[in-house]
């Protein structure tokens, strides 16, 4: 099998729970930091998916290594490797099917409950409601073709589905340390942050067990769907009699 190219833009924006999905599934995975230097692959095909996770850059900044995971993304949406975006990775998958991502009406950082659009309620076990991280000042527009999966109060556009590929404007793969890691580097900014989808420190360290539980909760059943081609079904044995 294949493994699952997972591109981190920084330090602090890990795999996370991700990661340990993947790895109880059984499906190999590769980290490739393309903002540390690290090459980014000319084709999706060597991989059976990519991921592509958060970054404190702009997917409209002029950045080489951005170039080059626009033109590897629409690789694989021409491949049909599945690709699945968190926050700016979402964006990134926006981008690369043709729609502008630009400043969102409000920042927003945080806990926010997010409904699930009738057309996605299979992709989160049935859930009406979902519970994600954000931490994001910009947005996408769903891109032709593709479907609106969530929607929230302060930003309309929260995640999409466009034939295999999921994109998500906010975060499911967030664990303890990373929301607490987040906090602690950047408190500077979340002092000065004001609106209305604006949570500090304290409210967004308050409950962090009970708000993870259901966050992972959304997220393994959005990457068990995204994943359900890459997983090898149990081999059976035959035993003589």
């Amino acid at each position: 099998m294949k493994p699952v190219a997972i591109f981190q833009h920084d330090p602090l924006q890990r795999p996370g729970y991700l990661l340990r999905y993947l790895d109880e599934v059984g499906i190999e995975s590769r980290i490739i930091r393309p903002s540390e230097g690290d090459d980014v692959p000319p084709s999706a095909r060597p991989f059976s998916g990519l991921v592509f996770l958060g970054s404190d850059a702009s997917v409209n900044d002029p950045l080489p290594w951005i170039e080059q995971e626009l033109r590897l993304t629409r690789d694989a949406v021409a491949c049909d490797v599945p690709v699945l975006g968190h926050c700016f990775g979402g964006q990134l998958l926006a981008r690369a099917l043709g729609a502008t991502v630009q400043k969102s009406p409000w920042p927003q950082i945080g806990w926010t409950p997010l409904r699930v659009t009738p057309a996605a309620w299979q992709l989160f076990g049935s859930d009406a409601r979902v519970l994600a991280f954000n931490w994001h000042y910009e947005t996408f527009a769903i891109p032709q073709g593709a479907t609106r999966t969530l929607f929230g109060e302060y930003c309309l556009n929260k995640g999409f589905m466009h034939g295999r590929h999921l994109a998500f404007q906010s975060h499911l793969e967030v664990t303890e340390e990373i929301v607490r890691s987040w906090c602690a580097a950047h408190r500077d900014e979340l002092a000065a942050a004001e609106g209305p989808a604006v949570q500090h420190e304290p409210v967004i360290l308050a409950h962090l067990d009970e708000r993870l539980a259901a966050v992972h909760k959304a997220a393994r059943c959005a990457y068990a769907k995204w994943a359900a081609p890459m997983v090898r079904p149990p081999r059976l044995v035959h035993v003589g009699v």
